[in-house]
């Protein structure tokens, strides 16, 4: 099986969601264990604060990930303030505010800096061969200037995210996942960055 490794774009950890969550008034579940030992996963508490978008690719990327020949996470999240993250470690109410803080922008050193020592460690890690397929935007330098730098070629990306917004891309990934269905991937190098806008999808429910 071909070695791939998913690169998941973050939520927003500035909105009303997120401070909805971080309130220590809060008493649903996911406030209660950010605040606890019981602490959830950055795939968790990111699929709390962007809904779909985060929840299909977190979904999308956990059906089709291969385990590494070496070993680690093939499922990591580009974080405001901490490079690469595993999907499945936890993190407390600390962590999202720290997240809250930071602007993720290419010209921000407090994105760009982790990214850039977590992504060179990435490279040497991982064969020649290993394929990089990042889950988010491609029409914006944020991730691309750190990451095309270094994986060349081998970053990847869906081939039909060009031209669909957030939400159409969540739901595309989530349908792909459930319907164990892997869509196809081209280089990021030299790909049209911004499409004409395809069909919407048909309305599907989830439980």
């Amino acid at each position: 099986m071909r070695q791939r490794v998913f690169l998941l774009s973050p939520a927003y950890a500035g909105g009303l969601r997120a401070q909805m969550l971080m309130s220590d008034r809060a008493q649903f579940e996911l406030a209660r264990r950010l605040r606890s030992t019981d602490l959830p996963t950055v795939g968790e508490v990111f699929s709390f604060l962007s809904g779909l978008y985060f929840r299909g690719k977190l979904a999308y990327a956990k059906a089709f990930a291969p385990e590494l020949s070496g070993g680690g996470s093939s499922v990591l999240v580009i974080t405001p303030d901490r490079g690469l993250l595993a999907a499945d470690l936890p993190i407390g109410v600390a962590d999202l505010r720290k997240f809250a803080k930071v602007d993720i922008h290419e010209d921000d050193p407090r994105y760009r800096k982790p990214l850039e020592r977590d992504v060179r460690k990435l490279a040497k890690q991982l064969p020649a061969a290993t394929e990089i397929v990042l889950l988010g935007s491609i029409a914006t330098a944020k991730y691309i200037d750190v990451l095309l730098g270094k994986f060349g070629d081998r970053l990847l990306f869906p081939a039909d995210f060009v031209g669909r917004g957030d939400m159409s891309r969540g739901g595309l990934l989530l349908r792909c996942a459930v319907d164990r269905c892997e869509l196809p991937y081209i280089p990021v190098s030299g790909a049209i960055r911004k499409g004409k806008r395809p069909p919407k999808l048909e309305p599907r429910r989830y439980t």
